[in-house]
Formats: structure tokens, C-alpha cells, sequence
């Protein structure tokens, strides 16, 4: 009897305790889910930093970008250019014109050319003769509107005032001067036996000159320098890299056949004095 009274008394303490298990369980529970909830809840996230990949290909292209520039710097150029076409034209307004930057002025200039050489070469018109009979008729017509724009009831003909700046013809005799100057101390170093290299290129201009000669005119060969002025640059500039690796090329075999020219026949040739005697 006293055992089930023991029983009788320990039942109902399980049964609070495992309500109160129960509730504690729930409370815990609930306050997890809170828990979850508030960690569930979008937070605002600061900007990511730049990964150490990104900022080292970055980095690497604007390396590679560099090196390239670099390299198609020191690429080879013909005749040892380093600067634009552009340039080693002289820069400024011919330099435009050659290189068509407006193209309405260069196909004027082009044109007028071309309807010189058809005057003079294909209808057989002497200058003299073309510049007194364009005269004539430039001086014929400003008299005649002149004489008749009272009769006519129109303004006369505004003949503008031509003057020559004088710094304009002092520039050109001083370029002139220079240029001349410079030709003829080429043509002494030449002369003296100095460059054999230098010597064997003009020859061979000065040959190749006389062939163009023997075959067109002056005025036509003139007419070919100026036609090709205006085509060769601008095709150059289009296509420079890939004349330019052409060029490179040509330019090694060329290389290769002097140094033979050089060790069979130049180095046997005597040479002149080192120095100008004073």
C-alpha cells in the first residue's frame, strides 16, 4: 500500500514535469524561430571590395596595352621614319592637301593639275602663249564690265590689291638658300670619297632619273611627282603596319647583298683622306 501511495505521488509530479518540459521546449522554439526570422531578414550588405584577381588583370592589361604601344613605336619604318607621315611632309596646309584632310581642296588641287597637264602636253599649248592669252581675256572682260556697269546699273567689278609680303619671299629665299647648301655639301662628302654607301644611292637616283627622263617630259614627270604625292602617302598611312613588315624585309635582303657587294668589291676599292686639310 505504501509503494502505490509512493506511485500515487510521483505521477502527478511526471505529468507537471513534462508540461513544464513541453513549455520550455515551445519557449525555446519560438524564440529560435525569432532568432531565424531576424537572421532571415535582408541586412544591407557594404560594396564588395575588388578581388585581387580583377585588380591584377587590370593591371595586367594596361601592362600589355603598354608593351604594345611600346612595341609599335619601335617598329621598323621606312627610310628610318620616326615621326607621322604627316610630319616628314612638312605638316601645316601642303601636308593636308596630300594627305586629304579636306577632301574638296585636294580634288580642286588634283583636278587643276591634271587640266594643266592636258593643256600642255595633249593639246600641245606652249606656257608663254597660255599665259598672255589667259591675260588677255582676264584683263578684256574687267575692262569692258568696268566701262559698262554704269550703262548697265551695276556695281564695278572689286579687283582686290595684290601685294607680296616681303617675310613671305625673305622665308622662301632663306629654305631655298638652306636647302641648296645643304645638296651641295652632300654632293663634296660624296665627291670626296667618304661614303661609298651615299655614293652608290645617288648614282643610282640620278640613273634611275634619266630613265623617266629619256621616256616623258619635264612637265610630265612633274605631273607623275604630284599624282603621286597625292596617292602614295595616303595609302602609306592606311596601310602603314603591314608596308612597313614588307619594307623590314626588304630592307634585311638588301642588308645581306651589300655586305657581299661590300666584301668582294668595296673594301677593295682605295679611299680618299679622312680629313680636309686645313
Amino acid at each position: 500500500m505504501a509503494e502505490h501511495a509512493d506511485d500515487a505521488t510521483h505521477k502527478p509530479e511526471t505529468m507537471m514535469e513534462k508540461i513544464a518540459d513541453k513549455l520550455h521546449i515551445g519557449g525555446d522554439h519560438s524564440s529560435s524561430s525569432s532568432d531565424s526570422d531576424n537572421d532571415e531578414r535582408p541586412r544591407p550588405s557594404a560594396p564588395p571590395a575588388p578581388a585581387a584577381s580583377e585588380v591584377t588583370t587590370a593591371s595586367f592589361a594596361d601592362s600589355a596595352s603598354a608593351a604594345a604601344a611600346d612595341a609599335k613605336d619601335k617598329m621598323f619604318r621606312l627610310f628610318g621614319r620616326e615621326q607621322p607621315i604627316h610630319k616628314v611632309l612638312g605638316g601645316g596646309k601642303p601636308a593636308d592637301v596630300f594627305m586629304w584632310r579636306n577632301k574638296n581642296i585636294s580634288a580642286g588641287v588634283l583636278g587643276g593639275a591634271t587640266a594643266v597637264w592636258i593643256i600642255f602636253e595633249l593639246l600641245g599649248y606652249h606656257l608663254l602663249a597660255f599665259l598672255c592669252h589667259g591675260l588677255i581675256f582676264s584683263l578684256g572682260v574687267l575692262f569692258l564690265w568696268s566701262n559698262a556697269s554704269s550703262f548697265i546699273n551695276k556695281s564695278p567689278p572689286q579687283i582686290p590689291e595684290v601685294i607680296i609680303p616681303e617675310d613671305l619671299v625673305l622665308n622662301i629665299a632663306l629654305s631655298t638658300r638652306h636647302e641648296i647648301n645643304r645638296a651641295f655639301a652632300n654632293l663634296r662628302q660624296i665627291a670626296l670619297g667618304r661614303d661609298i654607301k651615299k655614293f652608290l644611292i645617288v648614282i643610282a637616283g640620278l640613273w634611275l632619273l634619266s630613265i623617266l627622263g629619256s621616256c616623258c617630259n619635264f612637265l610630265t614627270l612633274v605631273y607623275i611627282v604630284f599624282v603621286v604625292l597625292h596617292t602614295v602617302p595616303v595609302l602609306y598611312e592606311k596601310y602603314e603596319d603591314h608596308i612597313d613588315s614588307y619594307g623590314e624585309k626588304g630592307w634585311i635582303e638588301v642588308k645581306k647583298q651589300y655586305a657581299v657587294f661590300d666584301a668582294k668589291v668595296l673594301s677593295k676599292v682605295p679611299r680618299g683622306p679622312l680629313k680636309d686639310k686645313n
